[in-house]
C-alpha cells in the first residue's frame, strides 16, 4: 500500500485479461493507453513528476490462460480529475496483444477515511476522560457527602431526652425545647444539642452541662420566656439565643440556624476549649495530691457519678495490669486497648477511640486518659470489650456484659 500521507483519494479498479500478462504489462497499457487522451496537463507521467499521482500498485492472478487481478492508483488532485482518470483507464480494450476489460471499482476519499479514525481516536479520548472524570466526581461527591452528614440522634439520661450524639464531648452545649428542634439543629450541622422537654428542667440537663460552656436557644414566643427563667434558676447559662419572634426553632431553616448560632461556631473552638482543658488539667491535680480530700474535691469539679469514688475488688491480675500502662497514658489524653492477655493491640488519641474500635479484633480492656461516655460504652460493647476504665464517667446506662472503673475506684492515681 502506498504511502498516504499527501494522497487525497485512491483510485481502485479490477480488470480481467484474456491472456497471461504480468504486472508489468498492465501499468505499461494504463499509463501507454490514456497518454494524450485528456490532454498534456493529465498525462500520467506529468502527474506522478509533480506528485499528483503516486506509484500505481497492481495484483495479478493467472488460470487457465486468463488474468485477473486489482490496480489502486493514489491521487492527489482534484476529485474531477481523479474522476477523468478513471474513466480514462475504464476505455483500456488491450493489454499487448491480449483483450482486456478495465472497470471502476470506487474512488476512496483518503481524507474522509482520516476523519473518521481522528473522529473514532476523538470519542475513545472522550469516554477515557469522561469515565475517569465521572469516578473523580463522584469520590469528591461522597468526600463532600460524609463531611456534609448530620450527626445522629440520641436520647440521654433517666428521662431519654433527645439529643446528638457530640453533647458528650463537646465543650459547650445548646440548650433546646423539644425533639423536633434538636433534629432541625441536626440538618443545621450542630450535633450538641439536648432537648428539655418542657418547662421543668430535668436533673440530667444539670449533670451533663456540668463543667460545659452552655447555650440556650429557645423559640420566639411567650413559654420559651418562662422556659428562660426556670434553666436560669437552675443551670448558668453563658449564652442565651432566641428564634424570631413569633417562630419556633423547628420551624427555622438551617440557613437561618447558621446565622443565628454563627457566634457559636466560629468561636467555640477558641473561646470555649480553654476553660475545658483548665478543668481537666485542674482534675488531674486533685487526682494526683495523694488525700482524701483530693478524692472528694475530685468528686466536686467532676460531677461524676461512679459511686464517689468508692474503692471496688476487681481481679488483681487486670487491676496489677492496669496500674502497669497506666503511666503511659497519663495526661496524654490518649488510650490503651489491650487484648485477653492483657497485651497492648493499640495506642490511640482519645477522640480516635470510638472509629478505631469498628476495625480492631481481639480487643478486651481499655485503658483512657479520659471521660467515660455511654456512647463510647456502646462502641466497645461492640467491639468484644469486657472492661473499660478511665479518669471519670458520664451518667451511664449499667451494661452487666461490661465493667466500667475509674482509676481512684480500682487505686489508681491516690
Amino acid at each position: 500500500m502506498p504511502n498516504t500521507g499527501i494522497v487525497k483519494y485512491h483510485v481502485k479498479l479490477k480488470f480481467e485479461v484474456d491472456g497471461i500478462v504480468e504486472k508489468a504489462d498492465i501499468i505499461g497499457a494504463i499509463f501507454g493507453q490514456t497518454e494524450g487522451l485528456l490532454g498534456p496537463e493529465m498525462n500520467l507521467n506529468e502527474l506522478q513528476k509533480v506528485s499528483k499521482v503516486g506509484r500505481i500498485e497492481v495484483n495479478v492472478d493467472t488460470k487457465s490462460n486468463t488474468t485477473k487481478g486489482d490496480a489502486l492508483l493514489p491521487m492527489s488532485t482534484d476529485i474531477s480529475t481523479a474522476a477523468l482518470i478513471s474513466a480514462a483507464i475504464e476505455s483500456i480494450h488491450k493489454v499487448g496483444p491480449f483483450q482486456g476489460k478495465f472497470l471502476l471499482v470506487g474512488i476512496d476519499d483518503i481524507r474522509a477515511i482520516k476523519k473518521k479514525v481522528i473522529v473514532d481516536r476523538a470519542k475513545k479520548i472522550i469516554q477515557e476522560w469522561a469515565t475517569k472524570t465521572i469516578s473523580e466526581g463522584e469520590e469528591m461527591l461522597r468526600d463532600v457527602y460524609d463531611a456534609s452528614k448530620p450527626g445522629k440522634l440520641t436520647t440521654f439520661g433517666k428521662a431519654q431526652l433527645a439529643c446528638g450524639t457530640g453533647v458528650f464531648e463537646s465543650p459547650y452545649i445548646i440548650l433546646v425545647e423539644g425533639r423536633a428542634d434538636v433534629i432541625n439543629l441536626l440538618r443545621a450541622g450542630f450535633d450538641n444539642s439536648i432537648a428539655i422537654e418542657g418547662a421543668k428542667i430535668d436533673e440530667t440537663i444539670t449533670n451533663l452541662t456540668s463543667g460545659k460552656k452552655v447555650i440556650a436557644f429557645l423559640d420566639g414566643d411567650r413559654a420559651a420566656d418562662l422556659i428562660l427563667k426556670e434553666l436560669q434558676g437552675l443551670v448558668k447559662i453563658d449564652k442565651v439565643f432566641r428564634a424570631p419572634t413569633g417562630k419556633e426553632v423547628e420551624e427555622c431553616t438551617p440557613l437561618e440556624i447558621s446565622e443565628i448560632l454563627k457566634d457559636v461556631a466560629e468561636t467555640a473552638s477558641e473561646q470555649l476549649e480553654a476553660p475545658v482543658q483548665q478543668q481537666q488539667k485542674s482534675t488531674r491535680k486533685l487526682r494526683t495530691n495523694g488525700n482524701n480530700n483530693s478524692a472528694s474535691a475530685y468528686q466536686e469539679v467532676s460531677h461524676s457519678n461512679t459511686h464517689n469514688g468508692e474503692k471496688v475488688n476487681d481481679d488483681p491480675q487486670i487491676t496489677s495490669a492496669v496500674k502497669e500502662v497506666y503511666p503511659q497514658i497519663n495526661e496524654t489524653l490518649e488510650a490503651l486497648i489491650l487484648d485477653n492477655s492483657m497485651q497492648v493491640l493499640l495506642k490511640v488519641p482519645v477522640s480516635e477511640i470510638i472509629k478505631r474500635l469498628d476495625s480492631l479484633e481481639g480487643a478486651r480492656f481499655l485503658v483512657m486518659d479520659g471521660i467515660i461516655t455511654q456512647r463510647l460504652i456502646d462502641a466497645a460493647y461492640s467491639a468484644g470489650i469486657e472492661y473499660v476504665v478511665g479518669h471519670r464517667m458520664a451518667e451511664l446506662k449499667k451494661s452487666p456484659e461490661i465493667t466500667v472503673r475509674t482509676f481512684d475506684q480500682i487505686g489508681i492515681g491516690n
